[in-house]
């Protein structure tokens, strides 16, 4: 029987190269983004639907449309994130706010639609991308940090109480540039940015871990990354 597929945030890196190998691997593929402006051309779909992760509404009728035209869930990607920086004195608040509604609420709100399903299944995988943001607050970019700490708690108190429920929860720390048609490595620098392709690859080896030995939390870098 042919499973589901949800990416939420779907624009032309991590999200398209995800949507093109799940494709590949049988998927009926979902792609959600807040405009129209931000989805991934080219990349193969099955629905191709605007969402705003931050409305609890908007994404109650996302998947009650998923129910209605996508095969069964078994893999939701929660992708968006809102970066705003600056000094911290000067950030306008309902900037904060909106990063903060977007890289956290809007994963707990997807998240939460996602495992009320997975959890009648029986089976499902959840998954978070993070950053380098998730673990290290930088100066001048407290909304992001905020925003990734609180993705990052949320997903390992998820994976805590649904992995004894056979619901596999994973979040990624993206340590570094990805890299894409407008942002590459200098010649002289090789493999200092991570492959959108790369890490779609070990997104998928962990929705195909065996559940005797599941991970909670990958952390990619390239190998010349500093940590």
């Amino acid at each position: 029987m042919q499973q589901g597929a949800l990416i939420v945030g779907a624009g032309s890196g991590i999200s398209a190269s995800l949507a093109r190998l799940l494709e590949r691997e049988g998927y009926a593929v979902a792609l959600a983004s807040r405009g129209k402006a931000k989805r991934a051309e080219g990349v193969p779909a099955a629905l191709r639907l605007e969402c705003d992760a931050a409305d609890p509404g908007s994404v109650g009728a996302l998947f009650a449309r998923l129910d209605a035209e996508l095969p069964p869930l078994d893999v939701v990607l929660y992708n968006p994130s809102y970066r705003t920086r600056g000094p911290l004195i000067e950030l306008a608040v309902e900037d904060v706010r909106r990063s903060l509604d977007v890289t956290a609420f809007g994963a707990f709100v997807v998240a939460q639609q996602a495992a009320r399903r997975m959890l009648g299944r029986g089976r499902g995988n959840i998954l978070f991308t993070g950053a380098s943001a998730s673990v290290k607050g930088y100066a001048q970019s407290a909304p992001f940090a905020m925003g990734k700490f609180a993705l990052r708690g949320l997903a390992q108190s998820m994976a805590r109480e649904l992995a004894p429920r056979n619901i596999h929860v994973a979040h990624l720390v993206i340590d570094g540039g990805v890299r894409s048609a407008g942002q590459r490595e200098a010649s002289d620098q090789p493999d200092s940015m991570l492959d959108p392709d790369a890490i779609a690859q070990t997104y998928l080896q962990i929705i195909r871990q065996p559940r005797s030995a599941w991970a909670w939390e990958i952390e990619l870098r390239p190998w010349v990354e500093k940590f």
